[in-house]
C-alpha cells in the first residue's frame, strides 16, 4: 500500500531463511570463529539480499550488555603481558566479545586514566593487572559497579573482585630448592619492587626455601629494580659490590633474568657456568637465550585464556543474551573468588654449581 512502512527484518528473519538458529546469526555478526565458514558465507549473503544493517549500539541497550570486554595490564612490553593478552583476546573472540586494551606503564595515574577511558565504552568485564602502588578505592571510583571485574597477578586489597593469580611462593621456593641442591648457599634474589604483591611473595618463598636449608639472608643478596630488562642488566653489579658476593640469583621474572644474564656476561661473567641464574614466567624467549633459561612455567597464554573464562562466567555467557541484565545483577551479588594456579620448574641451562674459588 502506498505510504505503508516496510516492516523491519530482524535476526529471527535471518535465520529463519537460512535454517539456522538466531544464536548462531547473532554470532555471524560478531565473527564469532565458532560459525562454520558455509553457514557464515550463508548467512552474509542473506544479509546483503535483505539489506540488513546491524545496529550494535542499539542491541546493547536492548540487552543492557556491551559486547567489549576492557583488558588493562602494567606492561604491555613485558613478553608475558604479550601472551597474556593474546590468550584473553583469544577467548573473549570465540565468545563473541571483542577487547579493549589499555597498559598503564606501572603508573597508578595512567591507570586511572586509561580505566576512566575504556569505561566509557561501557565495557561488560573488566580484567586489570594493577600497577604498583595502585589504591583500591581509587580504581573501584574509576570503574565503578557496572561491570565484573577480574584482577591478575597482583594484589587489590579489600577489592571484593575476583583474583585469579600464580602460585608465586611456591614457585620462587622450588627456584631456590634448585639451587640449593646444586649446592649453593648464597642466593640473592634479584629484581622487583618489594612494594608489588608478587614480587613480595616471591621473595617470601625464597626465604623460606634458605631458612629451610638454615641459611640466613644476608641484606645485600636483596636487590630491587624494575621488573625490566634493561634496569636488570644495568643493575647486575650490585650482586658483587661487597663481600661474600652471590654465587646465583632467584629473578623476579624471566625479563629481570635474562637482564641479568647480559649484565653478567659485560662483567666477564659467564651465566650457566659461573654463576646460576633462573627466571619466572616462561615467556616464549626463555628457552631460545644463551644460555637457555631455568624457570617457573606459568604458560601465560593459557592464564589469558583463563582469565578470560572467568570474566565470561561472572557476566553470564555470550554477549547478546536476551536475560543479560538479571544474569549480571545475580553474578555481582556472589561472593568473590580467588583462583591461584601452580607453576612448574623447567631446567635449562643457566643454573649450575657454585663456581671454585
Amino acid at each position: 500500500m502506498p505510504g505503508s512502512r516496510r516492516r523491519q527484518v530482524t535476526l529471527s528473519d535471518i535465520a529463519a531463511s537460512c535454517g539456522v538458529s538466531r544464536a548462531t546469526v547473532s554470532l555471524v555478526l560478531r565473527q564469532s570463529p565458532l560459525v562454520n565458514a558455509q553457514t557464515r558465507s550463508r548467512v552474509e549473503a542473506e544479509f546483503k539480499r535483505v539489506g540488513y544493517v546491524y545496529n550494535r549500539a542499539a542491541a546493547s541497550l536492548r540487552t543492557r550488555r556491551s559486547s567489549s570486554v576492557a583488558l588493562v595490564v602494567n606492561d604491555l612490553s613485558n613478553p608475558f603481558f604479550a601472551e597474556f593478552a593474546a590468550g584473553v583476546d583469544e577467548a573473549l573472540a570465540g565468545a563473541g566479545y571483542v577487547t579493549l586494551l589499555g597498559s598503564t606503564g606501572e603508573s597508578a595515574e595512567r591507570q586511572q586514566a586509561v580505566l576512566l577511558s575504556l569505561m566509557e565504552h561501557d565495557p561488560a568485564g573488566v580484567i586489570l593487572s594493577p600497577a604498583e602502588g595502585s589504591d583500591t578505592l581509587r580504581v573501584r571510583q574509576a570503574i565503578g559497579m557496572r561491570a565484573p571485574v577480574l584482577v591478575f597477578n597482583r594484589e587489590l586489597r579489600d577489592s571484593g573482585w575476583d583474583q585469579l593469580s600464580l602460585d608465586n611462593a611456591d614457585g620462587a621456593h622450588q627456584a631456590t630448592q634448585h639451587l640449593l641442591q646444586w649446592g649453593h648457599r648464597r642466593i640473592a634474589f634479584f629484581g622487583g619492587h618489594a612494594g608489588s604483591s608478587s614480587c613480595r611473595q616471591r621473595r617470601e618463598g625464597y626465604a623460606q626455601a634458605l631458612q629451610g636449608a638454615g641459611i640466613e639472608i644476608e641484606p645485600q643478596w636483596l636487590v630491587e629494580t624494575a621488573p625490566t630488562r634493561l634496569e636488570a642488566a644495568a643493575q647486575a653489579g650490585a650482586l658483587f659490590a661487597r663481600e661474600r658476593a652471590p654465587t646465583a640469583a632467584v629473578c623476579y621474572n624471566d625479563a629481570v633474568a635474562l637482564g641479568l644474564m647480559l649484565g653478567l656476561q659485560a662483567r666477564g661473567r659467564v651465566p650457566g657456568a659461573d654463576f646460576a641464574v633462573t627466571g619466572f614466567d616462561d615467556i616464549p624467549e626463555a628457552a631460545l637465550s644463551v644460555p637457555p633459561l631455568t624457570t617457573l612455567a606459568a604458560d601465560p597464554r593459557a592464564r589469558g585464556r583463563q582469565a578470560a573464562q572467568l570474566v565470561l562466567a561472572r557476566i553470564g555467557g555470550n554477549a547478546g543474551s536476551e536475560n543479560a541484565a538479571t544474569q549480571l545483577q545475580e553474578s555481582l551479588a556472589a561472593a568473590p573468588a580467588h583462583t591461584v594456579v601452580p607453576v612448574r620448574l623447567i631446567v635449562r641451562a643457566s643454573t649450575c654449581a657454585p663456581a671454585r674459588p
